[in-house]
């Protein structure tokens, strides 16, 4: 194909027992060095989650190395095109959790979790009455894209989940719930606190947003503004339709953008919004109060 660009980004993650996880990292790590791909891989005793990019010959290489593992033949790579690397670094960890939860009762997403919504599903649900949309994701990914009518969880980290639950949705255990985050790892997760948390009737969105901006049908209708990604670009469109819109607004001059930066200031480092114009004038800063006086 002309129009095919020259990088592809995997997104992927599984949950499945992995014996002598920590080994199977380093091992895991010196064969990504040597096929030469970049990003950012976490393996733990229950599972492996990952992203990264590389050549079409280099990820080729990859998902057949992968799909020739005994424990990954099934594992499913959501696939996207892209110019350029969009990492710079690699990285493969061994943690304690694929996801960090901390959470006080063991979870298995193989054996509880909540049922699973295909785009179209979602979509109908989104329409629905009577229903909470909750964003598995953190505030500042929320900011820049979500979807509509969905419940913005007041959290810097996915640990929070459990007491934030508690203190906000305590009084709607008999509503259903309906979850989704950027490619559904920690939807496996959330959907799970949820029903041991006492709610009774939860799905969550399979494939998470990437999948659904991809889906033929929905187009990645009823998304407002744009994904949050983990990687160099940032900000992804979902929306494929004329309804696509930036709902994200600079936090210096209030008018509408998706450039989200991290503060100038080293002990800052507070992620926001800022336009071009604002950019130049505020010099990345987030505030007069990390900015340097002269």
């Amino acid at each position: 194909m002309e129009d095919q660009k020259p990088f592809r980004i995997l997104l992927y993650y599984k949950y499945v027992a992995i014996d002598e996880y920590e080994a199977f990292a380093a091992e895991h790590l010196a064969f990504c060095k040597e096929l030469g791909v970049k990003g950012r891989i976490i393996i733990a005793a229950e599972g492996i989650n990952g992203t990264l990019s590389g050549t079409w010959e280099q990820t080729e290489a990859y998902l057949t190395y992968m799909h020739n593992h005994p424990l990954f033949t099934d594992l499913v790579f959501k696939i996207d095109e892209v110019d350029k690397h969009a990492f710079t670094k690699l990285f493969v960890r061994p943690k304690k959790e694929l996801v960090t939860l901390r959470y006080d009762t063991p979870l298995d997403p193989n054996k509880m979790s909540g049922k699973r919504l295909s785009p179209k599903e979602f979509y109908e649900q989104l329409q629905s009455e009577d229903i909470i949309i909750l964003d598995g994701r953190n505030g500042y990914e929320y900011d820049m894209g979500h979807f509509r009518n969905a419940i913005r969880p007041d959290i810097d980290s996915f640990r929070e989940f459990p007491e934030w639950i508690r203190a906000n949705l305590a009084d709607a255990k008999d509503k259903k719930v309906i979850t989704y985050c950027t490619g559904g790892i920690r939807c496996e997760t959330l959907t799970g606190v949820l029903l041991n948390e006492g709610f009774t009737d939860v799905a969550q969105l399979d494939g998470g947003i990437v999948t659904y901006g991809k889906d033929p049908e929905v187009q990645g209708r009823l998304f407002d503004g744009k994904m949050y990604v983990f990687d160099e670009r940032i900000g992804v469109r979902v929306n494929q339709t004329e309804e696509d819109i930036t709902i994200a607004k600079c936090q210096h001059c209030g008018n509408p953008t998706d450039n989200m930066i991290n503060c100038t200031d080293d002990l800052c480092h507070s992620k926001h919004f800022c336009c071009e114009d604002c950019l130049d004038v505020h010099e990345g800063y987030c505030s007069d109060s990390c900015k340097p006086t002269v």
